[in-house]
Parts: structure tokens; sequence; C-alpha cells
């Protein structure tokens, strides 16, 4: 068994990036009873070798707003520049990457400055054992000492081979085996093998003007450089996780390249678009096309997605301008001793006399070039990733081996390589360290089984039974079907402690409307959060619900947009924020344009979010591209609710109504059962109808879809009221409208203190469709004293609109409803929601006998799609009967 001081003893083998952001998280996290032990020979801490060098001429090759140690807080590496090495830096300068090797270490160094956090050890040794002793580890180092331990962090980097190296060249001193320990002669040509941004470095630091610089690889390719302002991101193409075979995936990937360069002029926006689906990509491919794009295709990546500073370029390239760097293709083919230099012999025959070769080649990934992971090999602890490269782990960094799950044994860095691909940047090391950090955290708190996660991978701090009670029904949320509330009311009562769960249910409830239990859903959330140790997305979360629950709509709203900023992958929360079939939605326009297209580099091609930027993309009348991703989504999850909205309106918005309302019927009839909010897909199915001009049937299907006996909450006042008026006002449907059943099953708050601009709107038409006046004067009265300014200026001159439509004052209308349709977007919704105002205002502008205006808002409509009904309309006010009330 360990002693009590391996209990609370962690040990991190490694002090480079990723080993020292595992212990500064560590040492904040936990107590000061615990230890954590930072073991590595080298003299430094935080540098390893990426951040080794002195030369302040070798740049990192992210802009600093990328280089954040924190993934929660992206602007802290700046900050820290602008306190500690220059006030001015901006967040697209590159700093050098020794002051980023010092940001390192001086978070280590902060974070044991507190005394209540754990203590730090650092031992400048090599780790050449671990074993697997009592529930725990023993932890073998070079010096002969032995420290027992709870938990082992890997953070080793690969070591630079020289197994290309011929005989000759591998037993002489002037083989610069490892650049980074090693001097360069400061006399005579060298030559550099290898050709990535190692080279580009050492060909900068080690310039000299008699000096010509060679460089040999066998693909002569060199990084490309970084062009400022940035493009941001493409997102890839829907469906490239489900690419079979590599040489269908080159195909895609050379498509998506080619049509980003058409769209935005910049080849590196695709390459970067495809970070967040990277490992998904490098998971898919067999074994076989691992290996085959290691050999063919892996070169030609890295000198895309790692690029170099544009001052890195520039000097790279005056060099060579100055003839004192020449590149050759292809490699070493022999090499002969001479007392002054090195004569080495190219395979195409050149000959060159050089005082060193410098290896640039880069780190070897095997097990075998590492001591230490071949002895853990030997006894089973590890054993080799895919394609051979790093060790095999899973998802939260647990090494795969003999070793049970309880004992938390897990890597960070290149050794996971082989499971993910890209694994050496920084984006993906912060993340990886403090996921790591979290789980050894957890075991040393006795917490020693994995906590379930939600489909996006966030932890659910619950049993597994009441976790998947949740993810059913965050499942059926994702695909707007009925049973969400019934199935977080499961969770909890499963799990009465279950705090993501009670805090949903009562986010859920307030949006929607549906009930009042959300207070006691919050309260719950707050007492099971007392006693809970929780993730810190769900404390989030929690926060972000709670302030949006119990202020002002416009706080309310900055604190869940800035959850979603800290968690983008948090999709209940981003479904609240985003304006939906569900919800209102927190944004409106071009900012949720900017939100959704923001949050492609964390969702890749799932078909939830495919379904999301569909709706975006219809917004912005990119009709061909929302299809493309509806369809996408749809041919992944048939049942997506949000794909099937986004393509309702494409077929709305182009006027193809026959070919709509046959594919909506269609859907109604085989998913429209399971779906919640199917009251929304038969208004749009009606609204085709009624483009159709065909009346009969849109009452056909408001009795039997939208009649207030089958529609309830905030839906009967969004669909079924907006569809009678909408009806009304284009003369459609005239007579016998059931005005009073809807708004007698109508949520009371609705119709007097609306939550939102959006349902302002509806509600505001409701009432006009009442014909009451009064309620509707005082709905104006408020929102023009309410606090959101959308309701002080879009709300509040609608209703004061409407009033003068129900009292007939035409031309009062007219003018207050041509501002209103102006200004209107904020209100959130989608356009043709929207619509019902502009509908509202053609009536308005008839009944005054104001012909032209009306004729012209009808034309524009026209002009853009085709309609029976704005047709008749049309022909209607160029009529002489125009403005008698049985005109339309």
């Amino acid at each position: 068994m360990l002693t009590n001081e391996g209990d609370c003893r962690v040990v991190v083998v490694g002090a480079g990036a990723g080993g020292t952001l595992v212990a500064t998280h560590l040492v904040t996290a936990l107590s000061s009873r615990f230890r954590v032990e930072l073991v590595d020979p080298a003299p430094t801490t935080g540098r390893g070798q990426a951040y080794s060098t002195t030369d302040d001429r070798h740049l990192l090759n992210v802009p600093a707003s990328g280089m954040s140690a924190f993934p929660r807080d992206p602007e802290h590496f700046l900050r820290w520049l602008r306190n500690n090495h220059d006030p001015k830096f901006q967040p697209h300068d590159f700093a050098p990457r020794s002051v980023f090797g010092r940001y390192l270490e001086s978070l280590l160094t902060t974070a044991t400055e507190f005394p209540g956090n754990a203590r730090l050890v650092r031992r400048r040794a090599e780790v050449v054992d671990v074993s697997e002793a009592g529930g725990g580890f023993v932890v073998e180092l070079s010096d002969g000492d032995r420290i027992e331990a709870r938990a082992v962090v890997l953070a080793t980097s690969s070591r630079p081979g020289t197994g290309w190296a011929p005989p000759e060249l591998a037993s002489d001193p002037r083989l610069v085996a490892d650049p980074w320990t090693q001097g360069i002669p400061e006399v005579g040509d060298v030559l550099m093998l290898g050709s990535g941004l190692t080279m580009v470095d050492l060909a900068i630091s080690s310039d000299r003007p008699d000096r010509t610089v060679h460089v040999v690889s066998r693909t002569d390719a060199v990084p490309k450089p970084h062009v400022l302002p940035t493009t941001p991101p493409v997102p890839p193409p829907p469906g490239i996780t489900r690419t079979q075979g590599l040489d269908a995936l080159r195909s895609t990937l050379a498509a998506h390249v080619e049509t980003t360069v058409e769209g935005t002029g910049d080849w590196r926006a695709a390459i970067d678009g495809l970070r967040p689906v990277t490992a998904q990509l490098w998971r898919g491919l067999s074994e076989a096309d691992k290996c085959r794009f290691i050999a063919e295709d892996a070169r030609g990546w890295d000198v895309h997605r790692h690029r170099m500073a544009p001052a890195t370029a520039r000097r790279f390239d005056a060099i060579a301008a100055d003839g004192r760097l020449k590149r050759h293709r292809g490699t070493i083919a022999a090499v002969r001793a001479g007392d002054h230099a090195l004569h080495v012999t190219l395979d195409d025959g050149t000959d060159l006399r050089v005082a060193a070769v410098v290896n640039c080649t880069g780190p070897v990934g095997s097990i075998a070039a590492d001591p230490l992971l071949t002895r853990l090999a030997q006894t089973g602890l590890v054993r080799p990733g895919p394609a051979g490269l790093g060790i095999d782990t899973a998802d939260d960094g647990r090494i795969l081996g003999t070793l049970s799950d309880d004992l938390p044994f897990l890597a960070v860095g290149s050794l996971r390589r082989g499971n993910l691909w890209e694994s050496t940047a920084m984006p993906e090391i912060r993340e990886q360290a403090y996921d790591v950090a979290r789980v050894v955290s957890r075991s040393m708190h006795g917490e020693s089984r994995r906590r379930p996660v939600d489909p996006y991978g966030l932890t659910l701090s619950t049993t597994s039974s009441a976790a998947e009670r949740y993810n059913d029904a965050f499942g059926r949320l994702l695909r707007l079907q009925d049973g969400v509330e019934d199935g977080l009311a499961a969770a909890v009562a499963e799990d009465e402690g279950f705090v993501q769960a009670h805090a949903a249910l009562a986010l859920l409830g307030h949006e929607w409307g549906t009930n009042d239990h959300w207070h006691a859903s919050l309260r719950a959330a707050h007492r099971a959060a007392s006693e809970r140790h929780l993730d810190d997305r769900e404390s989030s979360f929690l926060d972000a619900v709670t302030t949006r629950l119990r202020t002002d709509e416009a706080t309310g709203s900055a604190a869940l947009l800035r959850h979603v900023r800290l968690f983008p992958r948090d999709a209940l929360a981003v479904s609240v924020a985003v304006p939906t079939v569900a919800f209102g939605g927190l944004t409106s326009g071009s900012q949720t344009a900017e939100l959704v297209e923001s949050l492609g580099r964390s969702y890749g091609d799932d078909w939830w979010y495919a379904g999301q930027l569909a709706f975006v993309r219809q917004d912005q009348e990119r009709w061909a591209e929302a299809e493309e991703l509806s369809s996408y989504a749809l041919s992944v999850e048939p049942a997506s609710g949000h794909a099937v909205h986004a393509r309702a309106h494409v077929f709305y918005e182009t006027g193809d109504h026959t070919a709509g309302l046959a594919w909506l019927d269609e859907w109604i009839r085989t998913r429209g059962p399971e779906a919640n909010h199917r009251s929304h897909f038969s208004w749009h199915a009606a609204l085709h109808e009624l483009m159709q001009d065909d009346i009969e049937a849109v009452r056909r299907r408001y009795a039997r879809e939208l009649d207030p006996s089958v529609v309830s909450g905030s839906r009967v006042v969004v669909d079924s009221g907006a569809l009678l008026w909408r009806g009304r006002v284009t003369g459609a449907w005239t007579e016998n409208l059931p005005v009073a059943e809807v708004r007698a099953q109508a949520p009371v708050e609705w119709l007097t203190a609306p939550p939102t601009p959006f349902a302002a709107m509806h509600s505001a038409v409701l009432l006009a469709a009442d014909g009451d006046a009064t309620a509707l004067t005082r709905l104006a009265e408020e929102s023009a004293r309410h606090e959101d300014r959308v309701f002080r200026d879009v709300v509040a001159p609608l209703c004061t609109g409407l009033v003068s439509v129900v009292d007939e004052r035409w031309n009062a209308a007219s003018a207050t409803l041509t501002t209103v349709v102006a200004t209107m977007a904020p209100l959130g919704g989608s356009k043709a929601q929207r619509e019902v105002v502009e509908d509202t205002l053609v009536h308005a502008l008839a009944m005054a006998g104001r012909t032209t205006e009306a004729a012209a808002v009808l034309d524009e409509r026209l002009s853009r799609r085709s309609s029976a009904l704005d047709a008749r309309r049309r022909a209607a006010v160029a009529a002489p009967a125009h403005a008698d009330s049985t005109g339309w």
C-alpha cells in the first residue's frame, strides 16, 4: 500500500508547456495538503524545445490573441504581454517564443505563491520507470529517488531522431542532433536537413554575411506565411467527417479549398476552418490510410497548417534573396568526414562542403525513440497509438494499457498525436492540460469513476442513469421534439442533486412560457449546487441561468451570451441564444449571424449546428447554401427540426410554394407527431397555402392543426394568432375569425408584460386581431417605459400603429407602421414572422387610399418571390374600388 503521503501526491513528467500547464492547474485546484511533483532534467520550466530559444527573432507562429494558456480567458496572454513585455502589444502581433516560455513559467510561479494551494516540488531528473503499486504508482528517477504517488501525468515531448544519418555522420561531433541543446558553428557553411519551422528559425539565427545555409528536404516545401489581416475561418463542408477513405477525403478537401479561395481569396480560411473536425477526420481513416496520409500528405498539411509569422517570413525570404540560403530537393546519400569540414553528397549528385549538418527533421513520434516509453511498453502500461504515433489514449487523456481506469494515469501533448493528429499547438494543449488536471483533481478527492457527459462531451455531475435521461431529453431538444421537460423531470427524479437538469428546467420553463414552475426549479438547482462539486461549465451555466431569470432582459441576455462565448459547445445555452422555432433568441440579424458563424470552430459539421447555420444562411438570402446545409443535417438526422425550419424558409422565400407545401406536409405526417412546437411547421404550411390564395385550405389546416384546442402556451400567440391576423389584413380570411378562443388560451403575462420584443410583437398582433385598443394602448405605454431599447423604439410605436388600425385611422396607422417596418429587425424571429407587420402596413395604406405606396411594397415583395395572394392584392390596390372595405 502507498503511504499517506503518496496518497496526496501527483507526479507530472515533463516540464515543457503541457506539463507546466497541468502542474499550474493542479497547484491551483488542490489544497495545501497535496503535493505536485514536476519532474524534468531541463534547467528551466515551461520552455521545452518549443520555447527554449533565447533569440528574440524566433517568433510564435500564432498571434498573441490565440496563445492564452487558459481556455476560458482568451485574452490572458495578451494582458500579460502588455503588463510584462510591451504595453503596446496588439492581438495580431507575434510574440517571441522565449517570452512565451517566460509567461508559462510565471503562471506556475504565481500559482505557488498562494499558501492555500498545493505545494510544488520541482525535481531536475529523468523518470526512468513508472509502476503500479498498492492502488497507486511508484515513479523511479535517474538520481535514484522513488516517488510514491496517487496519480501520474506524462507530458514528455518526442525527441529528435537521427536514424536517417549515415554511420560516418552519426558518429561525428559535427552532426548537430538536437539544435536546441547543441550549438551551431559560427564559421563555415551549414547544411540543414528538414525544411519545417525549426529550419526557418535556425536559418535566421545562424545567418552570417559569409555563410551559405543549405536546406535539404524530400519535398522542398517550407511553411507558408500568415497574412494580416486574417480571413475568418470558413466552416468545413457539410458531411466531411462522414467521408469514407483517404482518396475521397482528399477530393473533398481540395474542393473545399477551391470554393473558399473563390469566396474569400484566401486558402488559409479553409484550413483554419477544419480545426474542429481534424481529430474526427483523422480517427475516421483506416490504419492503412493513416499511414498513407503520413507518407504522402502530412508534409503538405504541415506547411499549410503551421505557418510562419509575417516578420519571420520576411527575414527568411531576405536571406534567400541575398543568396545566402540554397534549397535542395532530395536527401543525404553519403558523408565523408574531413579534418576541417564534412563533405556531403546528395542523392542528385550535388557535393557540399559544410562545417556542420543540423538535424531539423523534428521529433520522432514512436515509442521506440523514448527510453521511458519503451520501458512502460514492456510492462504494458502503455501501448503504441494509431499509426505508431505516440501512445494510445482515451478521449479524456487516460492512457490505455493494462492499468484499471480507476488509476489516474494520463497524457498530454504530442504523446496523444496518434489519437488526435493535431496535438502540439497551444489551442489543443491548453484544453488537454485543463481537462487532464480536472480528472486528476477529482481522483485526488476520491472520485474514481468518470463522470458522464452530454452529446458534446460536456461533463454532467450526476449518476449514469440520470445522465442517460438528461441526454435523451437533450437530444429531443436538439431535434425539436416533444418530451424535453418530461425527460428533464425524469432526470431530477433519478438524482435530486442533478444541478444541470434543474437549471435546464428553469431556463426552458422561463423561455417557453409553458409553466410557472421554473422558480422552483431554479431554487432546487441552487440547493443542489451547495452540496455538489460542479464542473466549471455547470457552474457557469447555473450562474448565467440565474442572471437571466432574476434580472432585466439586457443583463440576463448578456450573461447567457457570455456563457456561450466561454463554453461554445453548450448547445442548450446556444439554443436559447439563437432565434429558432423554440426560442425568440437573444440576438437578431447580423448579431445572430456572427454568433452562429463563430461557433463553427467548435462544432464543425455537426448535424445540429448545420441546421442552425442553414437558418442563418436563409436569413442572409444565401438559399443554395441553406438548402445544402439543411439537406445534409436531415440526411444525418431526419427528425432535425432546425433543418426542417430552415428548409421551410428556403421554400417560402424563393416562392416555391407547391414543392414546399408538399414536402412540409409529408414531414408533418411522418415526423410531426413527435415534433415539439409542431404548430410552427403547420404555420409554415399554412403560409404556403395563403401565398397560393387557397383560403379554404388555410381554414382546414387551422381547424386541424392550429386551433387552440390543439395548440397551447406561447405558440397559440406566435402561430395561431399571427395567422388569423395575417388572414384578416390580407383580405384572405375576414369572417368568423376565432380570435377570442386564441386569446383565452394565450399566456396572460404575454399579453400584459411580454418577456421579449419578439413576444411583444405577436402579443400586439393578437390584441389587434381582437380589436382591443385599450390593451394595446397599455402595452404601448409599458413598452415606452421599458428598459430595453427595442421595446421603446420598436414595440411601443408598433402598438401605437395597431391602435390606429383598430380605430380605422388609416393615415396615422400608415405613417407609424412605415417607420416600424424599416426598424423591426431587432424584434428577432424570422423575416417571414415579421412580415405580418408589413402586411398590416399594406392594408393600412390601401385603406387610406395611398395605392401607389401600397403597390410599391407589394411590387418589391413580388420581385423576390411569386405569390398568387400578393398578385391579387396588387391588382386590388390598382382597382378603382381599392378603398372600399371589401376591396381585399
